[in-house]
């Protein structure tokens, strides 16, 4: 695997509960270095971003806030992730919430369309985020990042999305938290959808395994956008949206196993950790111990914990 590049996202704009500004820092105490370096990786941490001068930015739904610093965020975070890639790094985006997704997917698909590469896009998460800032009635910008992604209309404040990802090339794992109007919209898109009842029929790794097939099929390139709501809120609390029902430890684990041994993702995000919520660092733990596992960890590898 290329040398990681870890860039911090300290955003808080794209919903209204604050906290996951720091989260860049609490992976880091959490030993994000340490652990991908453990498995024999390079690693070099890049700092956090800084928001850039605002641009003036409209849009026509009252609702929608912060609207110019999402849209710089989604800049700065495009460059500097197209950025990572080009110099053959794996960016890890340290967020933030979910918005931060508009600028890292936006940057993986610039250097993949230079590239002349498909890009590939899993959605670990509670929630779709197919909103779009003309359909959204919280005016939440962390529930649009898919939207985005797939080219759906709305975005006119954003930059163009390089190439829209087609509905085939995104897999959403984990959903259980969906509105009417998001659901109709995916379906005109056929976007594949393993909520929680196909994992519960199908388990976690048939459709994974799928998806990764036809990505190493099409010689894709995969980002990753792992949201903490992903997880059981039982073992990841440290999140504004949480959801009963999630998956579990082992689950999460086995995911990312499955993800380090295709060898295909190519960055990942890291989104909606709020250390406010956290219950003594145990979730910013675990998210560190799943990258752990994406980078080669396996369960056998982990100690015992004393009673």
């Amino acid at each position: 695997m290329p040398k990681t590049i870890l860039i911090g996202a300290p955003i808080d704009t794209g919903q209204r509960r604050a906290g996951c500004l720091m989260g860049p820092a609490a992976y880091r105490v959490a030993g994000i270095a340490r652990e991908v370096s453990s498995e024999g990786h390079g690693v070099q941490d890049w700092g956090d971003l800084v928001l850039p001068e605002l641009k003036p930015v409209t849009c026509p739904n009252p609702a929608v806030h912060d609207l110019a610093e999402t849209v710089a965020w989604a800049e700065i975070l495009m460059d500097r992730v197209d950025d990572a890639l080009s110099q053959g790094g794996f960016p890890i985006i340290m967020g933030g919430d979910h918005s931060l997704a508009l600028g890292s997917a936006a940057g993986a698909a610039a250097y993949a369309k230079r590239q002349g590469r498909p890009l590939f896009l899993l959605w670990l998460d509670a929630h779709s985020d197919f909103h779009t800032p003309l359909t959204t009635t919280s005016g939440n910008l962390h529930g649009t990042p898919l939207a985005y992604i797939a080219g759906r209309d709305g975005f006119d404040a954003f930059p163009p999305f390089p190439i829209p990802v087609p509905a085939h090339r995104i897999c959403m794992f984990g959903i259980r938290s969906v509105d009417p109007a998001e659901q109709a919209a995916m379906q005109e898109r056929d976007i594949a959808i393993n909520d929680m009842r196909v994992i519960d029929e199908r388990g976690i790794v048939a459709p994974l395994r799928e998806f990764l097939a036809l990505c190493r099929a099409e010689g894709g390139m995969l980002h990753v956008s792992l949201d903490v709501d992903f997880l059981d809120p039982t073992i990841a609390p440290a999140v504004g949206t949480t959801v009963p029902g999630g998956t579990t430890h082992r689950e999460g684990h086995l995911v990312m196993e499955l993800l380090h041994e295709s060898g295909l993702v190519t960055s990942l995000d890291l989104v909606e950790l709020n250390p406010f919520l956290d219950d003594r660092g145990m979730t910013a733990r675990l998210m560190v111990d799943l990258v752990g596992s994406l980078m080669g960890k396996k369960v056998f590898d982990r100690p015992t914990r004393s009673k």
